[in-house]
Parts: structure tokens; sequence; C-alpha cells
């Protein structure tokens, strides 16, 4: 336990952690919007294939 808080402290520490937190949010912003995306995209497509079985015979 006392080697995992010594080396969370490091990476605390270290620019590079910042840097990976940084990429980390960011990556999670995109991953949200990405998904955020294809719902809609899939509801829109639901809605014309809907309205397309409707006007058919």
């Amino acid at each position: 336990m006392k080697k995992l808080m010594t080396m969370a402290r490091q990476f605390r520490d270290e620019e590079n952690g910042a840097a990976m937190v940084e990429y980390t949010i960011l990556l999670g912003m995109i991953t949200v919007a990405v998904i955020a995306t294809i719902i809609l995209v899939g509801n829109w497509v639901v809605g014309r294939w809907t309205t397309l079985q409707a006007a058919l015979p």
C-alpha cells in the first residue's frame, strides 16, 4: 500500500501526470460527444424509417 501511495505522489508531482490527466479529460469529453451524436443520428434514422414505413401501403 505504501508503494502505491508513493507512486501516486510521484505521478501527481510530475508534469507528465498533469498532461495525462488533461488528455484523459479531453478524451472523456470527446467520447461523450461521439456517443451523443450516435444516439441523435440513430433517433433521426428511426424517425425517417418509421415515416417511410407509414407511407408505404
